[in-house]
């Protein structure tokens, strides 16, 4: 399995702990970071998969190449796009079922061709392989915040 499947398969893991919250860690709660990056996840899956790769164009994009570099997402520092954030109560059905269907979209970017891309808001164009890479970085950041507050929250 690659590495986006092992994540996924962490984030499942982690809902048995979705009503944990710590605000010393983040405002929101366990539920919200899983809800929240399987939406990335799964948005993200859909644009690289209607995307046309004749639309694509090459820009430098600084903040890209240090996230890239660095496979690190700092923390508080970016807003994310209202399509991708949680809109309410979240309970472990609809992770489940949302968490499915990520799976699925994911497995179908794997088989795409390395000319889709994906326009980030703040890393610019993004290639499918850049793609993949990002969305390794942004869910191990939520990963890494869900592991804090359930280690607070003990």
């Amino acid at each position: 399995m690659n590495e986006l499947g092992n994540l996924i398969n962490q984030l499942d893991v982690k809902i048995q702990f979705a009503e944990k919250l710590n605000t010393n860690v983040s405002n929101s709660s366990v539920a919200w970071h899983i809800e929240h990056t399987l939406l990335t996840l799964r948005g993200v899956s859909n644009v690289l998969i209607k995307s046309n790769p004749d639309d694509y164009k090459w820009g430098f994009n600084f903040v890209r190449t240090l996230v890239l570099a660095r496979k690190k997402i700092p923390r508080g520092r970016a807003k994310a796009p209202d399509v991708v954030n949680p809109k309410g109560g979240v309970d472990e059905e609809a992770l489940r079922s949302l968490l499915s269907e990520t799976r699925m979209k994911v497995q179908e970017v794997e088989s795409l061709s390395d000319d889709k891309f994906f326009k980030h808001p703040y890393l610019g164009n993004l290639r499918r392989k850049q793609t993949i890479k990002f969305l390794e970085i942004h869910t191990k950041h939520h990963l890494e915040i869900i592991d804090d507050i359930i280690q607070q929250s003990r």
